[in-house]
């Protein structure tokens, strides 16, 4: 059967992403839109309308056109949304990269994006210097100043007028990020203009964030979650969003209760620390009324525990990048069931399609949940065999996630067909790590799984097959991969095997090796 949501389908203007956003704008012209965290510095809305209107005079003035790609590899500063949305109304697109990237990881990205301009910090100059050799990147701007790069806050200066764009919302993509989908490596996510304002319209059902919302920024901008739920979604309600470049429980408890933060979205590893580190209790965070947690799985009795020890409203949602992202969420003014990712947004359908027999399960059976809704993307970028497996001919998205819905359209996802491993929220793909590990002089052949972890909610574990003769130990696999991937995909176990169980086409056999890691984990516990 298919499920549909609960709330009334929402109008979805048929307009730029800028132009929706800052529609109000103009009534909060003197209020805080952002404030960086650990100096305090402010963006007013006015400063940020001004700043994003003047970046795309000065893109323009550049020879960046209608449909260029401009490449964010920044963590969270207030000027990460004045060229994002300086970008978007210039006509362009914005590739958003991880920080944390070594240099091969945001080169590969260059090359397939196309991009041909890129902004930074100065700390990773050198990373976004050494990655544009072979790109189309003509250019490096960097947020404040640094030698070899161009100040950001040049292109403000720019004389020329800001751009007359002609925009087709439901066509003109406006950012993309960078998901591995149900497997493989990173794809370029093809996001919409009418994708994003789409889903701040459906999410706005749900969260109804006020003017007088104050957000803490923790989530990276780079990640769709971060980019549109906190700063798409809070920059249109009018609310203030306090940055974070990187998480530190201190300084986040601190920001907490300096600015009196309400509302919080979150991932599960921070949840938990609010739950049970002893260091919360040295803070006054009682401002923090509502907290939504999404990106991987949040255990019931983890979302109970900070629910008792805060009093304050928790809940689950769940999406994914190639759907903007939201699809379910817990609503505000309905119950919210813990275990469960919540409910459909509106103009969200959802089936459960049992994938032994391909027909719809019934009520309460598992699935693999499909999503159909304006928020799902237009494809992967120059992948159409991709696209094709993900997103089928009547608008289906079909995630490779497993779950089951209760009579009252609530979905709870229980497991996951596709190879993804969820590192503190952060996607891993497992590919990625084998092709580096193969590389290894002593290495014969590899896998890689996801194993449980209560912080991180799975960490990456290899599978290795030493080369014969061959002595390398884990420590040193662990070490090696570690040189060559962003922190997140580091290698946190290895196990040395003699064979990699695999079908007679090559596809390794995963499911035998979890299989195989939760039978261990079993004795080991009895």
């Amino acid at each position: 059967m298919i499920y549909r949501s609960p709330y009334p389908d929402v109008d979805i203007p048929d307009v730029p992403l800028q132009d929706f956003l800052f529609e109000h704008a103009a009534r909060f012209a003197d209020k805080a839109a952002l404030i960086d965290g650990p100096s305090g510095r402010e963006l007013t809305y006015g400063q940020l309308m001004s700043a994003v209107r003047r970046t795309a005079a000065g893109l323009a003035a550049r020879g960046f056109a209608k449909g260029d790609v401009f490449a964010i590899y920044s963590p969270n500063v207030p000027e990460y949304a004045i060229a994002f949305f300086g970008v978007a109304a210039a006509g362009g697109i914005s590739t958003t990269a991880n920080p944390l990237y070594t240099a091969a990881e945001l080169q590969r990205q260059l090359i397939d994006s196309e991009a041909t301009f890129m902004v930074t910090v100065p700390q990773f100059l050198d990373k976004a210097t050494e990655a544009i050799a072979g790109t189309s990147v003509r250019e490096i701007f960097v947020f404040g100043k640094a030698d070899g790069a161009t100040p950001f806050d040049e292109l403000a200066t720019a004389d020329g007028p800001t751009p007359e764009i002609a925009f087709n919302p439901r066509e003109d993509l406006v950012a993309l990020p960078y998901s591995s989908g149900t497997t493989g490596l990173p794809k370029g996510v093809m996001l919409t203009h009418h994708n994003l304002v789409s889903n701040l319209c459906q999410t706005h059902s749900v969260e109804q964030l006020s003017d007088q919302e104050v957000l803490i920024g923790i989530l990276p901008f780079y990640h769709i979650y971060g980019m549109v739920v906190i700063m798409s979604g809070a920059l249109r309600a009018g609310g203030t969003i306090v940055t974070m470049p990187h998480f530190d429980l201190e300084q986040f408890l601190d920001l907490l209760q300096t600015h009196a933060v309400t509302m919080a979205y979150l991932v599960p590893p921070i949840v938990l620390a609010l739950a049970k580190h002893p260091l919360v209790d040295n803070y006054d965070i009682s401002a923090l009324k509502n907290i939504l947690s999404g990106a991987a799985p949040l255990p019931e009795p983890v979302a109970k525990a900070c629910i008792d020890r805060h009093g304050l409203m928790l809940r689950q949602g769940y999406g994914l990048t190639e759907t903007s992202p939201v699809t379910h969420a817990n609503g505000r003014d309905r119950e919210i069931k813990h275990d469960s990712v919540g409910v459909a947004l509106p103009n969200t359908e959802y089936r459960l399609v049992d994938l032994s027999t391909g027909v719809d399960a019934d009520t309460g059976g598992l699935g693999e949940v499909w999503i159909r809704g304006p928020q799902v993307m237009k494809g992967y970028l120059n992948n159409p065999e991709a696209t094709h497996d993900m997103l089928d001919g009547d608008g289906w998205l079909h995630t490779g996630d497993i779950g089951r819905a209760d009579s009252g359209g609530y979905l709870f996802v229980v497991d996951r067909v596709k190879e993804l491993i969820k590192y503190k929220g952060l996607q891993v793909a497992p590919a990625e790590l084998e092709g580096v590990i193969q590389a290894h002089p002593a290495v014969a052949d590899v896998a890689v799984i996801p194993v449980p972890d209560v912080e991180a909610g799975e960490i990456p574990k290899a599978f290795v097959v030493r080369k014969a003769n061959a002595e390398v130990t884990a420590e040193a696999i662990m070490a090696y991969v570690a040189d060559r991937v962003a922190p997140h995909k580091k290698v946190r176990e290895v196990e040395f095997i003699d064979a990699i169980p695999k079908v007679p086409s090559g596809k390794i056999l995963r499911r035998e090796l979890r299989d195989r890691e939760r039978a261990a984990r079993e004795r080991a516990d009895s």
